[in-house]
Parts: C-alpha cells; structure tokens; sequence
C-alpha cells in the first residue's frame, strides 16, 4: 500500500500537476446577487394586491388601459417558424391553440398579459408528460416567489396558496431534457434582480390623485353636491354650548341633512346658532383638471393613447385611425413579439430544434393601410423576382414543387401561366412537353426586346415562347 506521501507526489518523488477545474459559463456576479438569500424565497418589494386593488379594481383609466393592451396582444395569434418556414401543424402550434382543458388561447394570454402589466410578472406553468409538454397555465404573481441559486438567478419558485406550497426546481427535466416548468416573464426593473416593474407603480402618483379627485367628488355629493358650512354660535358674551349641546347639534346634521338624499333641506336654527358658508369650491380646488391630468398620465404609462381611453384635452394625434395604429405599432405589437421570443426560447428543446414564434400580423384591422402600402410598393418594384417580392413581405420563396424546372417536363407537374417567358436549350422545342431537354427560366428580359435576349446558358440559341 503506498503512503498518502507517494500516492501526492507521485512517481519518482515529482509533484503532480494539478488538474485543473472544468470551465463553467457563468456570471462572476451572481453569488453576489444570491449571497443574502441563497435558498431561500426572496419577497416581492411591494405590495400586488394593493396594486391590484387600487389600481385594476378601483380606477376606472387603469382598468380600460390594461384591457385594451391585454385583449389586442391576446388576439394576435402566434405562428411557429422551423428553418425559415411556417408550420402549422406543429405540435407547439397545437399546444399554443388550446393550452389546457380550461382555457382557449385567446384566455390564456389574456391573464398571462394582464397579470404582466398590472404586476410587472407573469408566470407559465408547463405540464409535462414523458418529456412532452401537454398543457400552459398562467399562474397567479402574487402567490410566486423566486428562490435564488448559487449562481445568483432563479433555481426553483415556491407557489403559495394558503398554508400549502409547491415548489417548481428550474432544475428538474421531466423525462430528458426539456424546459423547465415555469417562465418567469418580467418588464424591466433598474433597482430588483429578480422582479419587474409594473406600470402602475411607474402611475403610482398619478393614480392617488385620480382616486383622490374621485373620492372628493363623492364626499361633494355626500354632502349636497356643494362644500360645507360653519355653525356660528352668536349667544351672549362668554356664553358657549356645553358638551352636550354640541353633540345632539352635531348628531342632528349628521342623521338629517348629511348625504345626497337630504340635499336642499332647510335648516332649522335656534338659540343663537348662525349658518356661514364656506367660499372654498370644486372649482377653486381645480380638481377637475387635476383628474385629467392624472388620467393622461396613467394612460401614458401603460403606452395607451389618451384619446382612445376617451380622455379629453389631447390633440396629439389627428385621428383616431391614427392613434390606434400608433398604439399597435408602439405598445402591443413590441408586447406581443418579446412574450413569443420568450416562449420560443423557453420551449425550444422540448420539440428538437431551433423554433421561432412569430406574431401573424396579417389578421390586424389597425395595421390594414401599412400592409396595403407595402403590398404596393413591393408589387411596382419590377427589378425584383417573385421570391424577392414574396420574402420582402414575410411570406417566403415559393414551394420547390411548384417551381420551372422541378419536374417531370421541367414545371414539376405545373403548367406555365399565360405570359410567363419560357426559354429552351438548343435542341428543344420550345413547347414545355419535356422532349426537348429540361426547361429554365428566363431571368429579367430585357425590355423591348421582342426574343428576350439571351439565355441562362449564354447560348442566344433556342426560342422564346409565351404561352
């Protein structure tokens, strides 16, 4: 048996190399970033249910604004892209159709992007069997948290509901490896590692004043739709009301003249008691303007132009075709691609291969007269191909099958349309039945130049023929 000396410094007494650690790809930062709560669930710096409460539940601009972004991005249906080409029947196009037995995909992404805008978070829960993902539930943001790991990102997220948590290992590969169970997707925060930002916290004062003008404006009807007043004891010098005079005074405004229902009862004096108004008024306080103000700010916050929301005062834009198309190019449309590069990236290696999700835009009303532009302008430019044409507009070159060329006679079983220039080598007859050798296209004739000039060969030999 060798001695632990031998066995450290090896044959012939040498010190052995050392041998060196494996390269890992990692951040340097991240035990920085976990060091304080490695393993341990870390908070959520505020509270998402008073944003939720105060913002979604109780403000009426809040609560149109996060609608509206989450209804259009929800309807804009996601294509699924391998090698450059569209699938649609591929199993992610079908999961994405109908994500679980619950819900439709228009519901699904509907919470998935309300829970992001009114949170700053939104979470999906993949369900797994056997390595092959099944079905896509959205969860609830305030119920998760995240659990760092050595590195300093998120190794598992604890779901709370009640007493009773689940926790989701980022780790944990179902069956091989495929994607972990949860996408964490957040907008950006400067100040937290690990949790966005919400647009009602970037609205967080305007949303106060907005609730604040709404809540005077109740307590104004409250009491008789006009400011309060001052009972002014005018009694002989040095006399006052005892305690209990003022409070049966006090008590008696309250139950008889307090409140919309007693707005314009008269007001019975005795013993020396004189009514003075207040000059202070809803329009001296200019609540009013102050309303609209926060409301535009609220709205811009969540990227919704004001004149959609139906605020009045802004005459940004000059119509309302125009702010619709500005809010589909600046807010739902960036919303909608960043969530599918997301889920592409995130579901990727269940199905082998590299996957693209795009957002099929062709369907979108507000982007019409774009589209119909475009179409224009590609279909005037006469110095591009069919296939430059049909890339150009996000369709892709034509099915090799129905190319010249490509089969039997040289069209692949596809005639030539009247009009289309059809050369044949020497040799040929010019009449596409296949004799004559295989058939090419004649790429950009020349104009005015009634033989078309010369072949793809270079040959000049053969015949032109329009069918």
């Amino acid at each position: 048996m060798s001695s632990l000396l031998s066995r450290l410094m090896g044959r012939g007494g040498r010190v052995a190399a050392p041998v060196s650690a494996p390269h890992a790809k990692a951040s340097r930062t991240g035990p920085l970033i976990a060091f304080p709560s490695i393993g341990r669930p870390v908070w959520t710096p505020r509270d998402y249910a008073a944003l939720a409460r105060e913002g979604y539940q109780r403000n009426a601009v809040v609560y149109r604004a996060v609608r509206m972004v989450a209804e259009a991005a929800a309807s804009v249906p996601l294509l699924v892209y391998r090698d450059g080409r569209e699938e649609p029947d591929h199993p992610l196009a079908r999961l994405l159709a109908r994500p679980n037995p619950r819900d439709a995909s228009a519901a699904l992404f509907d919470a998935l992007y309300g829970h992001l805008l009114v949170a700053g978070n939104a979470y999906l829960e993949l369900a797994s069997v056997r390595g092959e993902p099944r079905e896509l539930y959205a969860l609830r943001p305030d119920r998760m948290k995240v659990v760092p790991g050595p590195d300093g990102w998120a190794q598992a997220y604890d779901y709370t509901v009640g007493a009773r948590t689940v926790r989701f290992a980022q780790d944990h590969r179902d069956g091989g490896d495929g994607p972990p169970p949860i996408l964490h997707l957040t907008l950006f925060n400067p100040l937290d590692d690990h949790y966005g930002f919400a647009p009602t916290e970037a609205a967080a004062v305007a949303l106060d004043i907005h609730n604040a003008a709404g809540a005077w404006n109740k307590a104004l009807l409250d009491n008789a739709a006009r400011p309060s007043g001052a009972l002014v004891y005018a009694g002989a010098a040095g006399m006052n009301l005892s305690d209990e005079q003022f409070d049966r005074i006090k008590e008696e405004l309250e139950a008889s003249f307090q409140g919309a229902a007693n707005a314009g009862r008269p007001l019975l004096l005795e013993g020396g008691l004189d009514w003075k108004p207040l000059s202070m008024s809803p329009k001296d306080m200019d609540f009013i303007q102050a309303k609209a103000a926060a409301a535009r700010e609220i709205a811009l916050a969540f990227g919704v132009p004001p004149m959609l929301l139906g605020l009045p005062g802004d005459n940004t834009y000059s119509n309302y075709a125009e702010a619709n198309r500005s809010f589909w190019r600046q807010t739902v449309i960036p919303l909608v691609t960043r969530t599918a590069a997301s889920l592409a990236h995130w579901l990727a290696p269940a199905f082998d291969g590299a996957l693209r999700l795009e957002p099929d835009l062709d369907g979108v009303d507000a982007l019409a007269p774009e589209r119909e532009a475009l179409w224009a302008r590609i279909g005037a430019a006469g110095f591009l191909t069919d296939d430059e044409k049909r890339e150009a507009v996000g369709y892709g070159a034509k099915p090799a099958s129905a190319r010249p060329g490509a089969g039997k006679g040289g069209w692949g079983g596809v005639d030539p349309l009247p009009g289309d220039v059809v050369a044949s080598p020497a040799g040929g007859d010019g009449l596409g039945g296949g004799g004559g050798g295989s058939w090419q296209n004649q790429p950009r004739v020349p104009a005015g130049n009634p033989e078309g000039g010369q072949w793809t060969d270079g040959s000049g030999e053969g015949q032109t023929n329009r069918r």
